[in-house]
């Protein structure tokens, strides 16, 4: 119904950035609120952050908020995470999710949708 292909990741020194983005495919994306987690080292799915259909309601997890941004262009069905400040502990496997429920915000099983993975890698 709605695909979603990630893209953006790579390797960068600690303090770096990078700008991931999720390109989707299929049903309307404006229809759909976004969300970027990660897999942490303990390999439990992690909320990044979060963003509304209009792009008007945003969330962030406390161990990004102030490095992070998370945004979208619907003209342009893609949505994106600029990282910045990177640290060594952001190191890990970034993963764009979509929504069509309503109450979605922080749960990994609030989102019907998901992207394949990119790696993020921050060396010190």
């Amino acid at each position: 119904q709605v695909q979603l292909v990630e893209s953006g990741g790579g390797l960068v020194q600690a303090g770096g950035s990078l700008r991931l983005s999720c390109s989707a495919s299929g049903r309307t994306f404006s229809n759909y609120v976004m969300g970027w987690f990660r897999q942490g080292p303990g390999k439990e799915r992690e909320f990044v952050a979060y963003i509304s259909r209009g792009g008007s309601s945003l969330i962030y997890a406390d161990s990004v908020k102030g490095r992070f941004t998370i945004s979208r262009d619907n003209a342009k069905n893609t949505a994106y995470l600029q990282m910045n400040s990177l640290k060594p502990e952001d190191t890990t496997v970034y993963y764009c999710a979509a929504s069509a429920f309503l109450n979605a915000r922080k749960d990994v099983n609030d989102y019907q949708y998901w992207g394949q993975g990119t790696q993020v890698t921050v060396s010190s």
